[in-house]
């Protein structure tokens, strides 16, 4: 059996990120996190803000060890590059940015290494290839871009998703002969209009096919905390052939669709519409946040479920680290370090 969080009364199995826990109204102005990632060794974990910063904090100390500032604009989304081609210490952010400028940073040199504006509008996803080579982004206009970063050039550009904010890209590696198509990765982009696109690609060779499109109805009203829930979607790490989405639907619910099957083979019901997802490898769990201040676990080995509260205002972003030892959650300004442990 997995526990996770709260062992006790009064006693949180949780560290926070912010340098301070006031009554609310008393806390110092931090800027709303907009997105968490991590280095692929697991040692550190990096932030993007409102305030245009992005922050490199060691996972061990909970401490900010390098921070990258971009003054006048919001930084929007962020990536950190996979381990790749044997150089480990060749890490590289790339970070999205309200005026559609996408920068490339150095970790180990602590330095921006390329600018470029792939984008009119602002970036709201971004994602590496599983080769680290390439970088993709989408923006509020629905717009995809293709990227290298060694060259600064972008060399295709996707609108099947335009008129609608572009709200999630996922990545993931594709075996030899995985359904049908050719490509080594595999890629899914999840716009604002309840709209998911799967792609197959092998950039090296300029290469790139759609092998799914779906769509999912909307209610001509969805109880939300004043917003509409985002459209989010993500492969699942632990059966290459699920893809998991949730956004405003006639149900509150997660959507779990077989790319094999090419239909929907399982739905998990949900209090609230969600506002964030995040799934772990191995141990197949699925964090959902909400805009009513909750945070649920789900089992999805067992099907059991767990509702935690901490935050005083909307989940709206949550990460498990890549060993699924932690999870991350963000509300506003405020970041949540959370233990999974089994038991």
């Amino acid at each position: 059996m997995l526990w996770f969080g709260q062992p006790g009364p009064g006693s949180w199995n949780r560290k926070c990120l912010c340098p301070f826990r006031l009554p609310r109204g008393q806390r110092p102005w931090f800027p709303q996190v907009n997105e968490v990632v991590f280095s692929p060794g697991e040692s550190h974990c990096a932030t993007c803000s409102e305030d245009g910063s992005v922050r490199v904090w060691s996972l061990a100390s909970m401490e900010l060890v390098i921070q990258f500032q971009v003054l006048n604009q919001s930084c929007l989304c962020l990536a950190w590059s996979p381990p790749c081609c044997g150089r480990p210490k060749q890490q590289r952010l790339a970070a999205g940015y309200g005026d559609g400028s996408l920068r490339v940073f150095s970790v180990s040199r602590t330095a921006m290494e390329l600018k470029m504006r792939p984008h009119m509008a602002a970036l709201t996803a971004v994602a590496f290839s599983t080769d680290g080579q390439t970088v993709l982004s989408g923006d509020k206009d629905g717009l995809v871009a293709v990227s290298r970063p060694c060259t600064g050039m972008t060399f295709r550009v996707l609108s099947d998703h335009q008129g609608a904010s572009i709200s999630t890209i996922d990545v993931t590696h594709k075996e030899c002969g995985d359904l049908g198509v050719e490509g080594t990765d595999l890629w899914l982009v999840a716009s604002g209009d309840q709209r998911v696109s799967i792609w197959a690609s092998d950039w090296l060779r300029n290469h790139c096919e759609l092998v799914d499109w779906l769509s999912f109805p909307t209610p001509a009203t969805t109880e939300t905390q004043g917003q509409l829930p985002p459209s989010l979607a993500a492969f699942c790490p632990w059966d290459g052939a699920l893809l998991m989405y949730v956004g405003p639907g006639v149900y509150k619910e997660v959507i779990l669709y077989n790319l094999c099957q090419k239909q929907v083979v399982e739905k998990i019901p949900l209090p609230f519409f969600a506002m964030s997802l995040s799934l772990s490898l191995g141990t197949r769990l699925l964090a959902v946040g909400f805009a009513e201040c909750m945070l649920r676990l789900v089992d999805c080995a067992t099907g059991t479920t767990q509702d935690f509260a901490g935050h005083d205002n909307a989940v709206h972003l949550c990460r498990f680290t890549p060993s699924a030892r932690l999870l991350f959650t963000a509300a506003l300004n405020e970041i949540l370090v959370w233990e999974v442990a089994s038991c």
